[in-house]
């Protein structure tokens, strides 16, 4: 049996807390079901990450980024409409492929208000950071204009809402949201 580098097995950490926190959040997740899900003990886990808020940390960054990514892959060579709804379909795919992306990024948000109440404002300064860099990956390709940008991200962020609480595509509550047409049966928002 080949084993694991240390590196290997912080990656195998961050993929097993973004499942634990997206469902638990971070107070309602142990960091004994995260070392349960990779197959290491808790000390081991604490070798790799010095505490149950950096293995927070380090998961909500990676859900950042990977949101990030999937907006700079789709955009790329493209701009205006076409970013757009590139950009869009790509990260309809990626929430109805993975719930723990979208999961894990509302917990995020949940846990910057309450570090920020608490007068903990590192975690929200990294957030943000990693949020800024979505809307930038965003920006560029819809032509540098903030209304753009702005109303791209605030669709973004009610099909976020309406995903995390269910509903089904055909509802009409998704109406008002237009995105390329898709296969029946793929979750979201279709174009009429």
């Amino acid at each position: 049996m080949v084993r694991m580098s240390a590196e290997e097995r912080r990656e195998s950490v961050i993929r097993a807390a973004m499942s634990e926190f997206a469902r638990g959040g971070y107070y309602g997740t142990s960091t004994e079901a995260i070392a349960k899900r990779v197959g290491v003990s808790q000390p081991y886990l604490f070798r790799l990450f010095p505490s149950k808020k950096a293995i927070f940390l380090a998961a909500s960054a990676r859900c950042l980024e990977d949101t990030r990514k999937v907006f700079e892959r789709a955009s790329e060579g493209l701009a205006g409409e076409e970013a757009l709804q590139a950009m869009a379909t790509a990260y309809s795919q990626l929430i109805a492929d993975d719930p723990d992306k979208l999961q894990m990024q509302l917990q995020t948000y949940v846990a910057v208000a309450a570090a920020e109440a608490a007068g903990d404002h590192e975690f929200g300064e990294m957030v943000r950071a990693g949020w800024l860099e979505i809307w930038e990956a965003a920006h560029l390709p819809l032509g540098a204009d903030v209304r753009e940008t702005t109303t791209f991200m605030a669709f973004g962020m009610l099909i976020n809402v309406l995903a995390a609480m269910g509903y089904p595509a055909e509802h009409r509550v998704w109406e008002g949201l237009y995105l390329p047409d898709r296969p029946a049966g793929e979750s979201g928002p279709t174009r009429e």
